[in-house]
């Protein structure tokens, strides 16, 4: 994997993120679990794809300021990433919060640097009939049962974790709480907002995940003007983890039948065919 590395944003935020590969740029948003989580993920696409991931501000001892308090800010903060770079035909990629934060930037693109969006068990929005489990409320078995297909390969409890890996996992979750405490995951307004988003859309869902439902999926994916569910039998919330190859196929199939073009020489025109086509395809 390459070194990490630290790019400026603002007087007081810099980005820690990694790159790999050339093409289409693509950019990766972990979760709460952190930039593991998606790291196969990462090295998948960045065999086609000029794959971009970052760190969100607070996880794995990166610097959070004050001001940073929400998904809309680290929304905002990457949208203004890629702006700064002159990125276009941009597809992003996000596993939970890190899907919820592709839904806010896409909502705020008015420039349409995102021409593709791959959500993976995001959460983010409120659907009445499908509650988003209480995360903060359960201890690490609890965790390994809602959020796993099968828990007992990946659950591990605190005892099994060495001190300094175990500091890590509670900051990260006291990030994750002020990212996403209050209201609890979720914009009360993203979803309203979803239908106007005109860029094809992949819901990717565990059919075991009970931190969010596939039925909370179903109405996720309804709400985009461009969306689209498909559910991994065998994997929960991360099913990067659990099931990667068909994960990583469903990701390629969605590629395919999405193209709208190559790096800046992307056309606009192309990108709405596109996203016409997957619309009707999904119909």
């Amino acid at each position: 994997m390459p070194s990490p590395k630290s790019v400026a944003l603002y007087p007081d935020l810099s980005l820690t993120l990694t790159e790999a590969g050339t093409g289409r740029p693509c950019l990766i948003l972990h979760g709460g679990g952190g930039p593991a989580t998606v790291a196969g993920l990462s090295s998948h696409l960045a065999r086609s794809a000029h794959a971009i991931t970052p760190v969100h501000p607070g996880w794995d001892g990166t610097h959070r300021p004050a001001w940073l308090t929400g998904i809309d800010d680290l929304a905002l903060a990457y949208l203004h990433h890629l702006h700064d770079r002159g990125l276009r035909d941009v597809l992003v990629v996000g596993s939970s919060i890190g899907g919820w934060t592709a839904a806010e930037m896409a909502v705020r693109d008015a420039g349409g640097i995102i021409t593709g969006l791959v959500l993976i068990d995001p959460v983010g929005v409120h659907v009445e009939a499908e509650p988003i489990r209480d995360f903060f409320a359960l201890d690490a078995r609890g965790v390994a049962e809602y959020a796993w297909h099968d828990p007992a390969r990946f659950h591990r409890g605190p005892e099994t974790l060495p001190a300094g890996q175990l500091a890590l996992q509670r900051d990260n979750m006291a990030a994750l709480r002020v990212l996403a405490g209050d209201p609890y995951m979720h914009d009360p307004k993203l979803l309203r907002r979803l239908g106007r988003v005109d860029v094809p859309a992949l819901l990717l869902w565990g059919e075991s995940d009970r931190i969010v439902t596939p039925a909370y999926g179903a109405a996720y994916a309804e709400a985009f003007g461009g969306g689209r569910l498909h559910v991994i039998p065998g994997a929960g919330h991360l099913p990067q983890l659990e099931q990667p190859e068909a994960t990583f196929a469903a990701i390629d199939g969605y590629l395919r039948e999405t193209i709208a073009g190559t790096g800046d020489r992307a056309d606009p025109a192309d990108s709405r065919q596109a996203s016409k086509r997957w619309r009707e395809a999904s119909m």
